[in-house]
């Protein structure tokens, strides 16, 4: 396809060999069962959250002064969330309309990822920033494998689930991994570039910690692994 970078050359759809999807799998899984280590090592008395936080809070004021920012909100949780959904969309629309599965799947995998980040969300223990007692609330900070406290707070604050919109874009680097490996490694630091960013942007409102946004970046690597290995080692066993 020319003109575009999404390349619809006939090796990116060749099929890789089952056993070097099984190795490449092995891998990543791997690396997130090191990053699974290194986060909780980082978050393991909350220091470095609350290090991070306290960096946007005003005690004079006993708030987050960018809380209710216009341009904070509109560049960082709106504009770009709607880009980030709009590319979902048109890799969806492309992928279908050339029938080219692999661009099909890697959109429904940036939503699958997404998702799953908002349904972890949805039944977590653990409270935003501003709702802990340390930032003008009555919630209690508390590691993500500890026990709940009795104060938690209001809860449904982790993994963070706007930081997930830009981490998505790390699908990418799956799309492009077997035909362009350069190009991959692009999208996958792309991807952790525009998940931290778009996690700062929250962080600075006061929205989440450092670590909701870090296990969030996770949650997508690990759905992305996964799915990415059922489809590539389908494809190799497809006679």
């Amino acid at each position: 396809m020319h003109g575009s970078v999404l390349s619809d050359t006939p090796g990116a759809r060749l099929p890789i060999p089952g056993q070097r999807v099984i190795r490449r799998t092995a891998w990543q899984l791997a690396c997130a069962a090191g990053l699974a280590v290194l986060f909780l090592a980082l978050e393991y008395d909350t220091r470095l959250d609350d290090a991070v936080t306290r960096l946007f809070y005003s005690d004079a004021l006993q708030a987050f002064p960018l809380q209710n920012s216009t341009w904070l909100d509109w560049l960082n949780h709106r504009l770009a969330k709607y880009a980030v959904a709009a590319s979902v969309l048109w890799l969806l629309y492309s992928g279908l309309r050339r029938r080219d599965s692999r661009r099909a799947f890697t959109a429904g995998m940036m939503m699958l990822a997404t998702a799953a980040v908002s349904s972890l969300k949805a039944r977590s223990a653990h409270s935003c920033p501003w709702d802990m007692a340390a930032y003008g609330g009555s919630a209690e900070h508390f590691p993500t494998l500890a026990a709940t406290p009795l104060n938690a707070g209001p809860g449904h604050c982790f993994p963070g689930g706007h930081a997930s919109a830009g981490f998505a874009l790390m699908a990418l680097y799956f799309y492009w991994q077997p035909s362009h490996p350069g190009r991959a490694r692009m999208a996958l630091w792309g991807g952790v570039l525009a998940g931290m960013l778009m996690g700062l942007g929250q962080v600075a409102r006061g929205a989440h910690f450092l670590s909701h946004n870090l296990w969030s970046g996770w949650v997508v690597w690990l759905v992305c692994v996964l799915g990415f290995a059922l489809f590539d080692y389908r494809a190799a066993r497809r006679p």
